[in-house]
C-alpha cells in the first residue's frame, strides 16, 4: 500500500499517464502516427507505479507477453507499430493482475470504434459541413476522407479508452 507521499506521487503519475494516453489517441486520429516518446513516457510512468506497489517483475513479464502478442499482430498486419508500443506501455501502466481486463477492454473499445467507422462510412455526406476553426475543419475533412475510403482505424483511441476504463473501474 502507498504512504501519503507515495499516494500523491501515484496520483500524479496516473494523471500524467492518462494525459499521455489521450495525447497518443489525438495524435493517432490526426496523423495516424504515435511519436515514440509517448509510449516511452507512459512506460516510465508505469514502471514507477509498479516499482512503488512492488509488482515490477510480474508487470515486466505481462508487458513482455503483451508486446510479443502485439508484435505477432503487427507482423500479420492487424496492428500498427505505434499501437503495439502503446499497448505494451499501457500494460505496464495497469497492475499486472488487470492486464487481462485491459486487453478485453481494449478489444471491446476497438470493436465499438470499428462499428462506428463502418457506420460513418455510409452515413457521412459526400462533403462534411465545415466548422469555423481552420485546423478542426481540416482534421474533420481528412478524417471523413479516411472513413469513406476504409483507411486503418486510429487504434490508439481504443487503447486509451480501454486503459482508462481499466484504471478507473
Amino acid at each position: 500500500m502507498f504512504h501519503d507521499g507515495a499516494f500523491g506521487i501515484s496520483i500524479l503519475l496516473s494523471s500524467a499517464g492518462a494525459a499521455l494516453l489521450l495525447a497518443a489517441a489525438a495524435g493517432d486520429v490526426a496523423h495516424r502516427l504515435i511519436p515514440n516518446r509517448i509510449p516511452l513516457a507512459i512506460a516510465l510512468c508505469g514502471l514507477a507505479l509498479r516499482l512503488a506497489d512492488g509488482t515490477l517483475a510480474p508487470a515486466l513479464c505481462a508487458a513482455g507477453a503483451v508486446f510479443l502478442g502485439g508484435l505477432a499482430a503487427w507482423r500479420a498486419g492487424l496492428l500498427g507499430g505505434g499501437d503495439v508500443k502503446i499497448l505494451a506501455a499501457a500494460s505496464l501502466f495497469v497492475a499486472p493482475l488487470k492486464v487481462p481486463v485491459l486487453l478485453a477492454a481494449v478489444a471491446l473499445a476497438g470493436g465499438v470504434l470499428a462499428l462506428l467507422y463502418l457506420a460513418l462510412r455510409y452515413l457521412l455526406p459526400p462533403t462534411a459541413p465545415a466548422p469555423r476553426a481552420p485546423r478542426l475543419r481540416r482534421l474533420l475533412r481528412i478524417e471523413a476522407w479516411r472513413i469513406r475510403r476504409g483507411a486503418p482505424l486510429p487504434y490508439a483511441t481504443a487503447i486509451a479508452v480501454g486503459t482508462l476504463f481499466t484504471i478507473w473501474r
